[in-house]
């Protein structure tokens, strides 16, 4: 007998025009609730944003539109019209919560008030997740993953040590990907409380508070000692410039490796293997062992470390390494993923057929229960595909 999933027996109505809205619909995918995404007879946003397959812009071959909504039930919903709103109203009575990611002008133009939303339908959770919140004075300005980043602070410490160039926004939508963690979470409140008292309620999540949150040092260097951090190149921003954690190998690729001075067991670590490469040259002599000394001859470890690893195979040091129990990692590129052993072995990547095209690989969900289950990847539902199906379930008239 199969485990059961953690949100099955859930219904999810998801309306979204952006990913952290779809993202969010994804995680209740995978965890096994019913996601049924509302569109309009156009197809979603994301079923206009390339890639697209063999470069054939259309609606049902965006690589974007199948990342993030394998497995939802399509429905085509006119909410321009009295009748569309009057269906999206029936999909609602049935439903455990509503997603939805439409900007508040959007959501006027629409007649959608989220608020009379919740009133009328009780125990539904609604979670709202626009660019900044629904209410205050910047609620119907527009944003995207790239504003959100830079009007939340976190824009300022990505990038490369060299400040006359510009901060660099970091890639995987992770502003919208960050506000849909937070959704999930809300909604999961959202259930308890509704378990204790049986009401719903509306949540307001903020894209650009989600990532404001989310700016690691930055805030408690500057809460603390009013110090402000600066971008570095693949390490941590951090109020004074610190030593490059990444070095070249004899292959081409590089690895990352944070060079623990002021700790001694992998200072240690790393000298003994290095020496067993006949490589340490003079950092054995007892002087490398005060704090003081390696610090103010840092400049001649690190030159020794890039000769360390420039000798050497990425894959050598990367498993020696670890083996060390040093911090050391590959730099891989996405397409590296692929043939990792790792994610290999766990099965991360798992076939998908997509209809019309064949099988594809698409990452699992990144999590594994003991006593649950997640739902393997499925194909995207063409749009519209289960239009007919899903009104005749809540007994509407489209």
């Amino acid at each position: 007998m199969a485990a059961a999933t953690p949100y099955g027996g859930l219904t999810i109505v998801e309306l979204s025009d952006d990913p952290s809205g779809e993202m969010t619909g994804m995680q209740f995918v995978q965890l096994g609730a019913d996601v049924i995404k509302v569109e309009p007879p156009a197809g979603a946003p994301s079923r206009h944003t390339g890639p697209f397959v063999d470069d054939e812009p259309d609606p049902d071959r965006s690589l974007a539109y199948w990342y993030y909504n394998g497995g939802k039930r399509s429905v085509v919903v006119d909410l321009e019209r009295d009748d569309g709103r009057a269906d999206l109203d029936r999909l609602l009575a049935t439903a455990d919560v509503f997603v939805i990611a439409v900007h508040p002008r959007r959501l006027r133009d629409l007649a959608l008030d989220l608020a009379k939303i919740a009133a009328a339908h009780p125990s539904l959770i609604v979670v709202s997740i626009t660019d900044f919140g629904l209410t205050g004075p910047w609620a119907e300005y527009k944003s995207s993953d790239l504003v959100a980043l830079a009007t939340s602070g976190l824009l300022i410490t990505s990038g490369y040590d060299d400040h006359s160039i510009p901060p660099i926004r970091p890639g995987g939508n992770q502003a919208y990907h960050t506000a849909a963690s937070f959704a999930h979470q809300a909604v999961l409140l959202g259930l308890l409380q509704r378990q204790q008292t049986g009401a719903g309620g509306l949540i307001d999540v903020s894209l650009q508070e989600a990532a404001a949150v989310t700016v690691e040092l930055a805030n408690p260097y500057w809460f603390y000692p009013r110090a402000l951090v600066q971008r570095q190149t693949c390490r941590h921003a951090q109020p004074v410039p610190t030593q490059s954690a990444i070095f070249e190998c004899a292959d081409g690729r590089w690895v990352y490796f944070a060079l623990i001075l002021g700790d001694s067991k992998p200072w240690n670590a790393l000298v003994q293997w290095m020496d067993s490469h006949d490589l340490a040259i003079d950092l054995k002599d007892p002087a490398y062992g005060d704090l003081v000394y390696r610090q103010q001859n840092f400049a001649h470890i690190q030159d020794l470390v890039e000769v360390f690893f420039l000798v050497q195979e990425s894959s050598v040091v990367y498993h020696e390494g670890q083996q060390r129990g040093l911090p050391i990692g590959v730099l891989n590129a996405p397409e590296d993923l692929f043939e990792d052993e790792h994610l290999m072995a766990r099965e991360f990547f798992q076939p998908v057929d997509e209809p019309g095209y064949g099988t594809v690989r698409m990452p699992g969900a990144p999590y594994r229960f003991s006593t649950l289950s997640t739902v393997a990847p499925q194909p995207a539902a063409r749009l519209g595909e289960h239009t007919a199906e899903v009104l005749r379930e809540v007994g509407a008239t489209s």
